[in-house]
């Protein structure tokens, strides 16, 4: 007898812990523009998300992506170790240079940033724990639209209301897009109001810097983020966090994307319990 109610025990145990785990659903090809962009084609086209989010879930913490291609290539993408994890994953496309400039592209990632903020109570999500993540360009991207507060405040939004902002090897300087847009070389540096270093202040989101190995990333792309983090150091910011991932050149996305993980949850749960979120 005592067998038979330690077998039911562990089958409704069992039962139980899978009926708790939370199935997805991708919604695609969402317009993050107000309807009264419609008539530019290449806008229709680019800006575009998704989102993909465990159902019958609240105050699900979510993660913006941007993807990778220095401003000039590639497409919404979702890395594949951000799934499953009980997070809302956003995909965000933009446009891309030459056919727009950089700070239209700026512009892009910042509506998308607005979309979530005003939308993601629809999927479950809540707006005091959306976190700005993205690879390369992407990276650059979310710092530009974090750290310069111009951006959301043209949609009335407090970029310090940002979770979290997790770069994946972006530049601090000034894109080396919008240099070539002026006719500037590559290794010519500079440092205005396209680059995150420009735009340092001590009331910024928590920031964790990932960048590839010193050695073997692209340019000076460790060195532009360890100066960035001792910039906003000297600020008096005290939550931004520099790693270096020696080993590993500028394709450091998926070693990486732990670290992104447990950051994530980190400061989740720090703002769920300062704000009684779920309690």
């Amino acid at each position: 007898m005592r067998k038979i109610i330690l077998l039911l025990f562990g089958v409704l145990w069992y039962t139980h812990g899978f009926a708790q785990e939370p199935t997805y659903e991708t919604k695609k090809d969402i317009s993050y523009y107000p309807a009264s962009t419609k008539g530019d084609a290449y806008l229709e086209e680019r800006c575009k998300l998704d989102v993909y989010y465990p159902k019958n879930k609240t105050n699900s913490s979510t993660i913006v992506w941007f993807h990778g291609g220095g401003l000039t290539g590639g497409n919404k993408e979702m890395p594949r170790e951000l799934l499953e994890k009980g997070f809302i994953v956003i995909a965000v496309g933009y446009r891309l240079s030459p056919k727009a400039l950089v700070k239209d592209i700026i512009e892009d990632a910042t509506a998308s940033v607005a979309w979530t903020f005003n939308n993601i109570a629809k999927y479950g999500g809540n707006n005091k724990l959306i976190f700005v993540s993205g690879h390369s360009a992407g990276a650059y991207l979310g710092m530009m639209l974090t750290l310069d507060k111009k951006y959301l405040a043209a949609y009335n939004i407090d970029a310090d209301a940002i979770a979290g902002l997790i770069p994946f090897s972006g530049q601090a300087i000034t894109h080396f897009t919008v240099r070539q847009e002026r006719k500037i070389k590559d290794v010519q540096p500079i440092i205005d109001e396209y680059a995150p270093l420009y735009h340092v202040r001590p009331t910024a989101p928590p920031m964790l810097l990932l960048t590839g190995d010193r050695e073997m990333e692209m340019l000076g792309r460790y060195e532009e983020n360890a100066y960035l983090a001792r910039m906003m150091k000297l600020a008096g910011n005290k939550t931004t966090v520099l790693h270096e991932l020696q080993g590993y050149g500028h394709n450091m996305v998926y070693p990486a994307i732990p670290l992104l993980i447990e950051e994530v949850n980190r400061l989740s749960k720090e703002i769920k319990t300062k704000n009684k979120i779920g309690l």
